[in-house]
């Protein structure tokens, strides 16, 4: 999420001092009502879910809001949240139906009902924002809601409709506090969460107040939480050193999580596989310094992925050579086939089959104060350099600025993370590489349009491997994003937090409702 969100996980859990059975410890009375603190570098771009497809976004919205579907811990198919059931009508996987859980109230009081739900989605396709998640709904057609009862009918057979429902483009608003063609602004949200928000500074700071009236798949929460946001991984190294959070994630300093010791007995680390991925998008629009599908391809044969995670990320990261991630079906080795190793003379002779001047010179924008990248964007920019075959210009861009600046078509080069939105390959296709995915590269294939639409007819989703293998041969040849590393999940925590081994296992919730005294 930017950001299958990931594949089930096995989770290293390092317990520090303590046994086992100290996860298992009840609170003590005095504890009771005590604020857990959680420290973090993701931002959020929006309250309003109809404007944000990010990963602090979604974060915060899987604790505020109730999607209709949601999923277990370490689940990888969608089970009732704010629904009571919901179903595919007929084989056809055009006709998908939900029917709401009884007594669902927003913080005003007022009922929750299926015109709410019909309105939530109404809304995102209407708004349409940029930096939304409209992109999800592609094959959303029409909403039908009547009483307790939402119909959904899509444009294209989907099975991973379903999927997508469960995800933060989900969210459910009470109509009478959103605006239905226009986001909503100010510090407020209106949902109903396991969570109510009571109070909002952004880039600051999130107070949590668990929510009495909640009723859904999760349990009710057990603490209130603040949700404290850091503008890098330093600062956020600082707080937890100074004590000033209780849990801390996404992301501490490399440099940190590497040397983390799992005999220091005052904290507790869970590391996790996961398929979090980061790719290098590249402007393949008729004007860009990058239109050229053999210049793209000349900086594949450029970049050195082990490099880049020895030395950026101190081996937090492991090297990435295709779309989708390891440990997700269907995923290959489609860059390592086509670009073995860093060639500089591979490279050079595609840029004199282009006929272009070199150096080519273009422009990387990168997001100021985000984790590694700009350290990564000086590696690479090296990496190109050293051929020289490129000459690249760096640019850093506040967060959202940087949103913007990519939604827009305005940058030749930058790279972004991908939190998966949900189990299933399909995330790594239709938003990151479809004609007008969330990327915004101005690639557009009808091959890659056919696979992405062929894979969503299989309600086996294994049977869907083929096609994604095929997408991966294409992206692989077309070169409009260059995969860079696949990341782990690190959350740190005091000794006497418990439950933070639940906290984000990759399905796409963000589940402060599981961190408790112990």
């Amino acid at each position: 999420m930017r950001s299958v969100r990931m594949r089930i996980l096995a989770t290293l859990l390092v317990l520090a001092g303590v046994g086992v059975g100290g996860w298992q410890m009840l609170p003590s009375q005095e504890d009771n009502g005590k604020t857990i603190t959680v420290g973090t570098t993701d931002a959020v771009t929006a309250l309003d879910p109809a404007g944000a497809y990010d990963a602090g976004s979604w974060a915060l919205f899987s604790n505020v809001f109730q999607s209709l579907l949601t999923f277990d811990p370490g689940g990888t198919a969608p089970v009732p949240d704010a629904a009571q059931s919901c179903d595919f009508v007929g084989s056809a996987l055009t006709t998908y139906r939900c029917t709401l859980r009884q007594g669902l109230t927003f913080p005003s009081g007022r009922s929750m009902t299926a015109e709410d739900v019909k309105y939530s989605f109404d809304r995102v396709k209407a708004i349409k924002s940029e930096v939304g998640p409209v992109s999800l709904l592609s094959t959303l057609r029409s909403v039908d809601a009547s009483g307790l009862t939402v119909t959904f009918h899509l444009s294209s057979p989907d099975a991973t409709f379903p999927f997508k429902v469960a995800t933060g483009a989900g969210s459910i608003v009470d109509s009478h506090k959103y605006p239905k063609d226009r986001l909503r602004t100010g510090p407020g949200a209106d949902g109903t969460g396991p969570y109510v928000l009571t109070s909002y500074q952004k880039n600051k700071k999130a107070v949590l107040t668990p929510n009495g009236h909640y009723k859904g798949a999760e349990k009710s929460a057990a603490r209130p939480v603040d949700l404290l946001y850091y503008t890098n991984p330093d600062a956020l190294e600082k707080a937890w050193k100074a004590k000033d959070v209780d849990v801390a994630t996404r992301q501490l300093p490399p440099k940190v999580l590497s040397g983390l010791s799992p005999s220091d007995p005052d904290q507790r680390l869970s590391e996790s596989e996961s398929s979090e991925t980061r790719n290098l998008y590249l402007n393949t629009r008729a004007g860009s310094p990058l239109h050229s599908v053999l210049v793209r391809r000349a900086m594949a044969w450029l970049i050195n992925r082990e490099q880049l995670a020895a030395t950026v990320y101190e081996g937090t990261v492991d090297p990435l050579y295709s779309l989708i991630p390891t440990g997700i079906t269907g995923h290959t080795t489609s860059f390592f086939d086509a670009y073995p190793k860093p060639d500089a003379k591979a490279a050079q002779a595609l840029l004199s089959e282009a006929g272009v001047k070199v150096p080519v010179r273009f422009t990387y924008g990168y997001a100021v104060n985000r984790g590694s990248s700009q350290e990564e964007a000086e590696a690479i920019k090296k990496q190109l350099e050293a051929s020289g075959l490129f000459k690249v210009t760096l640019k850093g861009y506040e967060w959202t600025d940087f949103q913007e600046h990519w939604a827009t078509g305005k940058l030749d080069a930058y790279a972004v993370g991908w939190v998966a939105d949900y189990p299933d390959p399909d995330t790594f296709g239709a938003p990151l590489v479809g004609t007008d995915g969330t990327m915004n590269t101005g690639y557009s294939s009808r091959a890659v349009d056919r696979l992405i639409q062929d894979s969503q007819q299989f309600a086996d989703r294994g049977d869907a491997a083929s096609d994604f293998s095929a997408l991966q041969q294409d992206i692989a040849r077309d070169v409009p994003v260059i995969p860079l590393w696949q990341g782990k999940e690190y959350v740190l925590s005091t000794e006497d937090v418990g439950g933070s081994q639940y906290l984000d296992d990759g399905t796409g919730v963000f589940r402060l409702w599981s961190l408790d005294w112990i």
